[in-house]
């Protein structure tokens, strides 16, 4: 194997102990050597290294302190200090940097507002120990954690809190070393990476032969999409991203790092789908990576209303779960136009047949000028950026437009009616504050996973989901477009899954419910009101793995796994 072939460009870090560089050829020589070190052992490596001081730091936390003193705010600081983390590293809310940092990654500009209640500080680690320390201090003087990775929460969760508290933000995006093993079809990612990092390193190391099967956004983070399932253009042909994760490594409300072996396959199954933040700190996950062919294929087709939209969206419905699983086709609804967004793993001349014989509505329309060939890797900004991009955007860490947006989620297991889609067009879709509605297909491999595998539980049955979104630019506005989504939402009751009426986790929805908090733990049943539309059966499984690792909550936000030992 080509070494530099399957280096270049690779995000490392040197044992996870704070050195990282975009390697480039002329850095080869130098770099190789700690290229060796997989990132779970750099991890590991760092929680049997650590200062003798940290060790004693960790152990009095773990034992001495499971119920939060009310020390001063000046008290945790001069913990994170003693426990080795740099001041630098640290930003409290009076830095002139705290702010910027806390903005930088905020996707949904609805809670970027000086009303939002923030952290008191963000640590921006540069290693395993220095999330150790921010925990272990944390549960000593009754701050807790919130875990940033790309900032994606579509409520703000992982940097925001909508209950008055003193809290911390533990903001990973210095932690985003990537490793390829190319000859074993792995890599090992650290959270803070974003899933273009991922697909670019991905694509470098393999010679445009591997990739990984994830979310169409490149800013996104690791940490976050993996935990919550994480689907894009390959689910149909390779499952969702927790499908194919082999290992990680997590920091516990102790302040151990603990690998698969050490955390358990209870807690190590609750992640890969149940949301990490539940549970511990995510530092690294070991990814299994899929071929890809040299050729892949992508279209882009509107149809209007007048042009029979509602005819091929009723046929989609029956056919896109149905077609051969190297065949992605999903529908954005906007205005009164259905754009069909389709990823053909092959070349055109293959595709077009299959369009025709199996989707008759759409693939009598098409031709060559339709289609457009290129690598899988070219694919990721064809769907994630828009037009011009070019894939070493898809290195950009933050988005070009930031939006104030409203999104929540469904999922259909029977087909809705023609009747039913003449009213969403004419209806809905034709407001003036109108936003869309995306059907991501499922079926082919992400229906063959038992519904119990992962935490993920919208499997076998399941002809697709539907996200409905909207968004505005205008500080303060947005009645009319949150009104529109929950209003839709309402009138789509009778036609999706009802006991429970299933939610996709990662499009997170506070609507759906929040914790109720008793005698500082958040009660398992009143998390059902939401947990069950996420999990369903899973809910009460993911619950018992909270109980064996985080049984006093301490990782704790508006929609995370109760104990189950708080049954009440």
């Amino acid at each position: 194997m080509d070494k530099q072939e399957q280096s270049l460009h690779v995000f490392a870090s040197r044992g996870s102990l704070g050195l990282y560089m975009l390697i480039d050829r002329r850095d080869l020589d130098q770099s190789m050597p700690f290229l060796q070190l997989t990132l779970q052992e750099a991890n590991m490596a760092v929680a049997k290294s650590l200062s003798p001081a940290l060790i004693f730091t960790a152990i009095s936390c773990c034992y001495a302190f499971f119920t939060p003193s009310h020390a001063s705010p000046d008290d945790f600081r001069q913990c994170l200090t003693a426990s080795g983390v740099p001041c630098p590293l640290v930003y409290e809310q009076s830095s002139p940097s705290f702010t910027p940092l806390l903005l930088s990654s905020i996707m949904n500009q609805r809670f970027a507002a000086n009303t939002t209640v923030r952290p008191r500080w963000i640590i921006a680690p540069t290693n395993a120990s220095h999330v150790q320390a921010a925990v272990v201090c944390g549960r000593r003087h009754g701050v807790r954690i919130r875990v940033r990775s790309g900032g994606h929460d579509y409520e703000g969760l992982s940097y925001s809190s909508r209950r008055p508290e003193s809290f911390a933000v533990v903001d990973l995006s210095s932690l985003r070393a990537i490793h390829v093993d190319r000859q074993n079809s792995t890599a090992w990612v650290e959270s803070g990476a974003t899933l273009g990092e991922l697909y670019y390193a991905v694509a470098q190391a393999s010679g445009n032969q591997l990739a990984f099967p994830a979310g169409l956004c490149p800013t996104i983070g690791v940490g976050g999409h993996l935990s919550g399932g994480g689907f894009g253009t390959l689910l149909r042909k390779h499952g969702l991203a927790a499908d194919n994760v082999l290992d990680a490594v997590l920091v516990d409300a102790s302040g151990r790092v603990l690998d698969r072996d050490a955390m358990g396959e209870d807690v190590f199954w609750a992640i890969r789908g149940g949301g990490g933040e539940s549970f511990g700190v995510v530092l690294s996950w070991q990814v299994r990576l899929v071929p890809v062919p040299p050729t892949v294929t992508a279209f882009r087709i509107p149809v209007t209303v007048d042009d029979g939209a509602i005819d091929a969206v009723t046929r989609w419905q029956e056919v896109a779960p149905a077609l051969p699983d190297d065949l992605f086709v999903r529908v954005l609804l906007q205005n009164q136009t259905a754009t069909f967004e389709a990823l053909f793993l092959g070349t055109c001349d293959a595709l077009l047949p299959v369009m025709r014989c199996r989707f008759r509505e759409l693939g009598m329309r098409m031709n060559r000028t339709d289609c457009q060939e290129m690598t899988w890797i070219q694919s990721v900004p064809y769907f994630g950026m828009g037009a011009g991009a070019t894939v070493e955007d898809i290195l950009n860490r933050t988005a070009a437009t930031k939006a104030y947006t409203k999104m929540t989620s469904d999922y259909v297991r029977q087909a809705i009616h023609r009747e039913t889609w003449e009213s969403i067009f004419s209806g809905w879709l034709a407001k003036p504050e109108a936003g869309i509605m995306i059907l991501d297909p499922y079926g082919a491999a992400i229906a063959g996973v038992p519904e119990a595998a992962t935490p993920f539980p919208h499997r076998a049955g399941v002809l697709y989901n539907i996200q409905y979104v909207n968004l505005w630019f205008v500080a303060g506005g947005g009645a009319a477009q949150m009104r529109w989504v929950r209003d839709l939402y309402a009138f789509m009751e009778p036609y999706v899954t009802s006991s429970p009426r299933e939610a996709y986790f990662n499009y997170r929805d506070l609507d759906l419910g929040e914790n109720v908090v008793a005698g500082n733990v958040s009660s398992y049943e009143g998390g059902k009101v939401w947990g069950e539309k996420y999990f369903r059966d899973n809910y009460r499984r993911l619950a018992a793995a909270k109980d064996t690792i985080d049984p006093e909550d301490y990782f704790r936000n508006e929609q995370s796994i109760p104990p189950l030992g708080a049954s009440k």
